[in-house]
């Protein structure tokens, strides 16, 4: 490969994993390893500087900002630092800057792994937070940072103009009750803290952000009108003084101990209870600062020093496989104990069946361990030299190793997830959805006393549901006689729920609320449902081959069959009560965007429906009609430009009430449409 292909191939890489770091908050790549292609990249540029282009990724910082945020230009730039990896680097800095000053000392500091942020201050008053983005310009994230504790929002010493800069972090252990929170509810957990920070200090409710439990330390004073220093240090002392949380930082006065101070903070970095990826080195002069300048890209008088993560080898003793609460099966690696990042580890992540059969893991190996992100343990890699003779090449088990139900491979992932209606390890998310208002839409049985019920044994399957006293609830915690009549009410009242509602709550993969009504519409019972084939279920529009392949398997598993057996038992209703009450809009396709005033999204296709038409969710030229309302978007965009006709909300009304012919006939259900549009 030539230097100008290696180049080109690198730009590719490190922009797109750039992209998943800093605007998707999803990284893939080691940040050790996406500093090594960086260093690579520049030390070829360096090596031929008629190839270095404006947009290289070593001559701007990484990240954009988000559109879903007002954009913030930054006073005073939020530069990103050069990367240096050994000690010898660290020294070739020294010698450069001594080349050029006199009297050089440094403050060496940790450096946090979280997300960049500026705070501004005005009469003392904290009036705006923004994200770094490229380093110019960066998102508002203001109301989202006030949730912060940490942050003053008001000062002692009242400057006209103050920006400081710093990290927002989410701490160790916050990181790790968020992500044990996560799991509990079938979520997929953050693969590290610096994630779970930046994603949640961009989310647009700023309750959300709240709930994470955000943390901040400042690292630098960027702007301050009426006040002077004379070194970096005596700025982290008066932000000190000014309530802010700050970085801990040690004044050097030879690189000997610069480096003696790096090695140091490694060694202690699980006492941090922050996450660190590395040391910062700093000029502590302001004016020598300013005398050295920067690059494009980076300052001239500052380096971070980038550890790399800590690895060591372990035997592989087991895979033990763990059933989620959404049907996932996820294998973990029992190791033998291994001391890593101050913590001893004796299990490991292995993601799924693809990551084992990529490093073709296998048990007996010994294999190379350690802590993405310093808190989630996992294996890097196999020592192939080591194999023992005789292992053999792992497979995750094919039959759900709780319940014996068959496990099938998610056809957009590489999850492997059992098919079992009644596993018990997905009953307490099965239930919850069973219950939700889409499904059976069971008032007064929510997730905590779900989880009560479930921890008692009161319900082991969602057919246990219809079979409750008031008398079996009245003694869980806020469950007294009153609440558990109306809930046990609430569950009799929903047996004589619609089919479409029922199909919905089963939980059948690919077959949600809208699904659901379109099978219950077509067969009219569930009988009916069961006796249908996959090429007939197929051949209704809105139901493809995997969803119709996915009904089938439930349809015929014996689990399935148990509950729908006791749910007929229970008297629950397996009849659509919602077919069409006259075919007006028969062969009509009508999609329905931005807010109705009238009615809900629900309501107004049920009435569509009721009448023969069909709802879709995406425009396309077999829609007939698009009803847009307040604030539709790009699929009133798109009906335009396909040509679609457009309907206001009065417009909708108004058809929903035209005569189906000349006879007079359907004035009963015209009566009808008035009865439901008067109470929406």
């Amino acid at each position: 490969m030539s230097y100008q292909e290696r180049i080109k191939q690198l730009r590719e890489i490190l922009e797109y994993n750039s992209k998943l770091y800093y605007d998707l908050d999803a990284p893939v790549m080691p940040d050790y390893e996406y500093d090594r292609l960086l260093r690579e990249l520049e030390d070829l540029e360096r090596e031929h500087p008629e190839e270095i282009t404006p947009d290289s990724p070593t001559q701007h910082v990484g990240g954009t900002a988000s559109s879903s945020f007002a954009p913030v230009v930054h006073e005073v730039p939020l530069e990103s630092l050069q990367d240096v990896f050994n000690a010898q680097e660290v020294e070739e800095f020294d010698r450069h800057l001594r080349e050029q000053l006199s009297g050089v000392e440094y403050s060496v500091e940790p450096k946090v792994d979280g997300l960049s942020v500026a705070l501004e201050y005005r009469d003392g008053r904290f009036v705006r937070g923004a994200t770094r983005g490229d380093g110019r310009t960066g998102e508002d994230v203001t109301e989202n940072i006030r949730t912060i504790h940490s942050v003053p929002l008001e000062l002692p010493e009242k400057l006209p103009h103050l920006i400081v800069r710093g990290e927002v972090y989410m701490s160790k252990s916050v990181f790790s009750a968020l992500n044990a929170a996560r799991e509990a509810r079938g979520e997929t957990p953050f693969a590290n803290p610096r994630n779970a920070a930046a994603g949640s200090l961009r989310q647009q409710d700023p309750r959300i952000a709240a709930k994470r439990r955000l943390d901040i330390v400042l690292f630098n004073l960027q702007l301050a009108e009426g006040k002077s220093f004379q070194t970096h240090t005596d700025t982290l002392d008066y932000l000190r003084l000014q309530n802010f949380p700050t970085i801990p930082y040690r004044k050097m006065q030879s690189v000997a101990d610069c480096v003696r101070q790096i090695e140091q903070l490694n060694e202690n970095r699980a006492e941090f209870p922050f996450d660190m990826d590395g040391a910062v080195v700093k000029l502590n002069s302001l004016s020598d600062r300013s005398l050295l300048g920067s690059t494009a890209k980076v300052p001239r008088w500052a380096i971070a020093y980038k550890y790399p993560p800590e690895q060591k080898p372990s035997k592989l003793v087991d895979i033990i496989v763990q059933v989620g609460r959404t049907g996932v099966l996820t294998p973990k690696a029992v190791v033998d104990p291994v001391r890593l990042a101050g913590t001893t580890v004796t299990n490991a992540t292995l993601h799924n069946q693809d990551f084992i059969t990529e490093k073709d893991i296998r048990i007996g190996d010994t294999v190379i361990v350690q802590k993405a992100g310093e808190i989630i343990p996992e294996i890097v890699r196999v020592d192939f030299d080591r194999r023992p003779e005789g292992t053999m090449p792992y497979r995750l088990p094919d039959r759900c190793p709780v319940c014996g139900a068959k496990v099938e491979r998610d056809v957009d992932g590489a999850a492997m997830r059992c098919t079992g209606a009644e596993c018990p390890a997905q009953l307490l998310r099965y239930l919850e959805h069973f219950v939700s208002r889409e499904a059976m839409d069971i008032d007064g049985v929510g997730p905590a006393v779900l989880q009560q019920m479930v921890d008692k044994g009161i319900v082991r399957t969602a057919a246990d549901l219809y079979r409750l006293r008031a008398e079996d609830i009245a003694g869980l915690d806020r469950m007294g006689p009153k609440s558990a009549q109306n809930a046990v009410s609430a569950i009799e009242k929903s047996k004589q729920n619609d089919l479409s509602r029922l199909i919905c709550a089963l939980g059948i993969r690919q077959v949600g609320a809208k699904a659901a009504r379109v099978l219950a519409q077509h067969f009219g019972t569930f009988e009916a449902l069961e006796r249908a084939s996959e090429e007939e279920l197929t051949a209704i529009d809105d139901i493809g081959a995997i969803t119709a392949r996915f009904l089938r398997d439930w349809l015929e598993s014996e689990q399935g069959k148990d509950l729908i057996r006791r749910l007929r038992e229970s008297g629950v209703n397996m009849t659509s009560l919602e077919q069409p009450t006259n075919d007006r809009f028969a062969g009509m396709t009508f999609v329905l965007t931005g807010t109705l005033e009238r009615f809900s999204r629900d309501a107004a296709s049920a009435l569509i429906l009721a009448r023969g038409g069909k709802v879709s969710g995406s425009v396309s030229k077999k829609t007939s009609y698009i009803v847009a309302g307040e604030a539709a978007g790009s699929k009133l965009a798109k009906a335009n430009e396909l040509g679609i006709p457009v309907l206001t909300e009065e417009a909708f009304v108004a058809m929903l009430g035209e005569a189906p012919d000349d006879d007079g006939a359907g004035q009963d259900d015209r009566t009808e449409e008035a009865a439901q549009l008067s109470l929406l």
